[in-house]
């Protein structure tokens, strides 16, 4: 083989070798660009779920919010009936033993049916039952309309524009609502301790912001039912029970932070680096969703531009950490006094 041939093969060689690297350099292009597709259908799959979620939680929290008022609305009718009629029965009843006391005055002593019927019926202590009664029934009428006007501040959902509130009425409804299950069936009453500060009302979306106490509480009842099952609260250990704590204070006089604390299991890092993404839960099938925490986040933050953050220690138990802007001309607002 001449010089002539041997430089035509290395030519023919590196020609094909121009064309291959083409090829290779065209085929990661393709390569790159379906992997950056690829990429922005599982954002745009992620935000799809997301709005998803959103939606669907505000809708049953829209529903929550519309049913509330009609249920306060019904409760509040007979109460008032009642609370309206126990004043005249007490003043009824005042006369008729005030009759009674002037009959025993001039007409002692009175004749032997009506002694004997005194007798039978026992009318000492059917005066002094009857008004306790009375008065059972006048603070349980009073108990019940306590119970309905935290449950009207919560039946606040359906507002969507922002105004100034105070967090704590919010807190307090959210408890409220859920007080059936801080009593546990088979282990130790749940203990709420609140450690309210003197914090301004705050410029917010009301209903939402209930949401994300109703998320974040539930989250904490749930991880304290779990840590009882687990045997952390047990009958014998009675130097520990099951504690959620909540408390609000001002920072740097432009945030309110909320602070919402359980002494259940906690959590591994891993769980913590998760339990914002959506869909993520660590309960069992049927009981979590993994959107409550997911939609917590997007409220504090993409709505009110704040922060919410977990703290949390394996064994020890977690804390959540709202943080919302008090906007401002914060120094125009009340003052909430605690008292």
């Amino acid at each position: 083989m001449n010089n002539f041939q041997i430089d035509a093969i290395i030519k023919i060689v590196l020609q094909q070798g121009i064309e291959i690297a083409k090829l290779n350099s065209a085929l990661q292009n393709s390569e790159a660009k379906e992997r950056e597709k690829t990429t922005e259908l599982e954002e745009t799959l992620r935000e799809l779920k997301s709005t998803q979620t959103q939606l669907i939680e505000s809708e049953k929290m829209s529903s929550l919010g519309k049913l509330i008022p009609d249920l306060v609305h019904e409760i509040n009718n007979p109460i008032n009936f009642i609370n309206g009629n126990i004043v005249f029965t007490k003043e009824y009843f005042n006369d008729l033993i005030h009759l009674i006391k002037l009959y025993q005055k001039h007409y002692n002593p009175p004749v032997a049916e009506i002694e004997k019927e005194i007798e039978e019926i026992d009318i000492e202590f059917l005066v002094e039952d009857l008004a306790k009664i009375l008065k059972s029934m006048e603070v349980g009428a009073e108990c019940i309309r306590e119970i309905v006007l935290p449950l009207r501040h919560f039946g606040r959902l359906c507002e969507a524009e922002k105004k100034l509130v105070n967090i704590h009425e919010g807190i307090d409804s959210t408890l409220l609502i859920l007080n059936n299950r801080l009593i546990s069936k088979h282990g130790k009453e749940i203990s709420i301790i609140k450690e309210y500060g003197n914090v301004p009302l705050v410029d917010c979306y009301v209903s939402q912001l209930n949401q994300v106490f109703m998320n974040i509480i539930v989250n904490a009842i749930d991880a304290l039912e779990e840590a009882q099952a687990k045997g952390k609260f047990s009958q014998s250990n009675e130097s520990e029970i099951p504690t959620i704590k909540i408390k609000t204070e001002v920072k740097e006089k432009t945030l309110v932070t909320i602070s919402i604390s359980d002494n259940g299991m906690g959590m591994t890092e891993e769980v913590q680096e998760q339990i914002f993404d959506p869909l993520f839960t660590t309960k069992p099938v049927g009981k979590g969703t993994g959107i409550g925490l997911t939609i917590s986040y997007q409220i504090v933050v993409e709505k009110h531009g704040g922060r919410i953050f977990c703290n949390s220690k394996l064994g020890e138990g977690s804390e959540f950490v709202i943080e919302i802007p008090i906007q401002e001309n914060t120094h125009k607002y009340k003052t909430l006094e605690i008292e």
